[in-house]
């Protein structure tokens, strides 16, 4: 049985430099005593695209306190899809679980419980013995065939109600595979498997009257004619052992695990298997409850176009930032469909940076099958999203600012690769005017030269105006509407207006 409500044709497996002991032990069945470890997200200085982009408040309230969801909805933000039908067929699925919430809490909350179950009854280890084995995996198989029943309860209730090719699969690899029959014919092996009338094996002798071929036979229901004392019975050999004979125990139980082995190891690998279904059913069902939860908290959204070439929103915001406000944010309109470079100046605190980071946001949940905090927003699918942000004095570093812009900087060009797209916050501005204009022009240019598309915000005019005729400019003008719009870039940036906002305590007319 597979999910495949992540992609349409494989597990959902995260990027391998995503992954962490923290993951691992998560969304791995096997390796439930890890399961209370917690992450102290203080300890290390966060990826710069987390950082910047501020995507912890993101996860955060998709999280709702679900530690499980938090790891998972992170790697998949940041494990972006790269093809136009991914991107659909997991927006599809997501319309579905916005539709329907309860029923996919409903089925995550089996899963939990499936694997929980599998915790309870412990798992398997190299050096048990193959009637332990046995009885774990019937222990667990026994759970799990009470949990399997209900999810297909389910898929009947609820099936017709979903729309996606996803959930539609889904429901119907249930309702083939899970049918009463079977179910039926699982609960009949699992009471065989209990040998409650006792061990039928049989085996054959090897040069040197070793025993060979051992194996477990299904016992024959007798008539109750045969159970009467006075019946003919067939002929029969047996032996008693003493009670304080050791070592005839140990034989009898060596003989008896021989017979055993591989029926353990072949309900064991059953085990498994369900129980690595109920695994990637509650990794890929908690990717979209995080998106259920996301969704609760933000007005308006959209599921984005994934259009080649294309960058067009209406009504794009900073979703990070609706999440800290008891009102809506503002949102901005942007037009820029077919422009590699767009150049961001105008106003202090007039939304510059929250463009930035709206569009930034707005990327990677395109690429994660996600909806968007826009009304609309149409996007070309890039190969990759970085962030290259100006850092406040920090005294740990050794060298100077720009030594430490530059050397960021200089990492990013070992990784970007055509498609990309950067997003540059008042990058080079730790020098003056004249020289980081200029360092910023060969570092943009170098980049379009690439295919890369640039947004760059800047109060460096220099810098701005060396673009004519090919950057898309906008500006955050002096009235802090936090709408930006088309138009060219100015000398000033309105410093003085904040100076008599702070010193003299009046705004500027």
């Amino acid at each position: 049985m597979k999910v495949f409500l992540l992609h349409a044709d494989r597990d959902f497996e995260v990027a391998p430099e995503l992954r962490d002991d923290v993951f691992e032990a998560l969304h791995n069945p096997n390796r439930f005593a890890l399961l209370n470890v917690k992450r102290n997200r203080t300890e290390a200085e966060p990826d710069a695209i987390t950082r910047d982009l501020e995507l912890e408040t993101l996860w955060n309230a998709m999280a709702a306190g679900d530690e499980f969801v938090y790891e998972t909805v992170k790697r998949a933000t940041l494990s972006s899809l790269a093809d136009a039908d991914a991107i659909v067929y997991r927006q599809q699925v997501l319309a579905d679980c916005l539709e329907h919430p309860q029923a996919v809490a409903d089925l995550y909350a089996l899963a939990l419980e499936a694997l929980e179950a599998s915790r309870k009854v412990g798992g398997f280890w190299h050096n048990d013995r193959p009637d332990t084995i046995l009885y774990r995996a019937v222990q667990i198989l026994t759970l799990h065939v009470d949990v399997l029943q209900r999810v297909r309860a389910l898929a009947d209730e609820h099936a017709a109600g979903f729309r996606s090719p996803g959930f539609t699969r889904f429901f119907a690899m249930l309702q083939e595979e899970l049918s009463d029959d079977y179910l039926a014919t699982i609960e009949d092996h699992l009471r065989e498997l209990e040998f409650k009338h006792g061990l039928l094996e049989s085996a054959a002798l090897a040069p040197g009257n070793r025993g060979t071929g051992y194996v477990v036979r299904r016992q024959r229901e007798r008539r109750w004619t045969e159970r009467l004392p006075f019946a003919d019975k067939p002929p029969s050999h047996s032996f008693t052992i003493p009670p304080r004979d050791e070592g005839g125990f140990r034989a009898l139980e060596e003989l008896r695990g021989r017979g055993l082995n591989h029926v353990a190891n072949a309900v064991a690998q059953s085990a498994d298997h369900v129980s690595s279904f109920f695994s990637m059913l509650r990794l890929e069902l908690a990717f979209y409850l995080g998106c259920v939860n996301l969704h609760a908290r933000l007005e308006p959204t959209c599921f984005p176009e994934p259009v080649d070439g294309a960058l067009s929103a209406e009504e794009l915001y900073d979703p990070g930032l609706a999440l800290h406000l008891e009102t809506p944010p503002v949102g901005n309109d942007l037009a820029a469909d077919g422009r590699e470079l767009i150049i961001v100046t105008g106003a202090n605190q007039g939304g510059k940076s929250t463009l930035l980071r709206a569009l930034g946001v707005a990327q990677l949940m395109l690429q994660s099958g996600m909806f968007v905090a826009a009304r609309s927003f149409r996007a070309g699918i890039a190969t990759g999203v970085f962030t290259h942000y100006k850092r406040e004095e920090d005294a740990s570093l050794r060298a100077g600012k720009l030594d430490e812009e530059l050397q960021r900087m200089s990492e990013i060009a070992d990784q970007i690769r055509p498609g990309a797209l950067l997003l540059c916050n008042e990058s080079f501005a730790a020098t003056n005017e004249r020289e980081g204009s200029e360092i910023a022009r060969q570092v943009v240019r170098a980049m379009l030269d690439r295919d890369i598309r640039v947004v760059f915000v800047t109060h460096m005019y220099d810098l701005a105006r060396s673009f004519d005729g090919t950057a898309l400019y906008l500006r955050a003008d002096r009235d802090r509407s936090f709408r930006l719009r088309e138009a060219e870039p100015l000398r000033t940036s309105y410093g003085a207006d904040a100076y008599r906002r702070v010193f003299e305590g009046r705004e500027v007319a």
